[in-house]
């Protein structure tokens, strides 16, 4: 699963945009991250994010 993650990561932001130095590239992916948990829905989850599946089931 969290080679699943970061093949995701890779594709969706990494390899998409040069980054002019290391906290460029932490921002993007700390950015990427955040929209990944809260806002991208996952067909494994029902279609709902994680942040949502994790309140359902708390």
């Amino acid at each position: 699963m969290v080679e699943r993650v970061i093949r995701t990561l890779k594709e969706q932001c990494v390899h998409r945009q040069r980054f002019d130095s290391l906290q460029h590239a932490a921002r993007a992916i700390g950015d990427w991250i955040a929209f990944y948990n809260t806002r991208r829905q996952h067909q494994a989850l029902d279609m709902r994010t994680p942040a949502e599946a994790f309140a359902s089931a708390a």
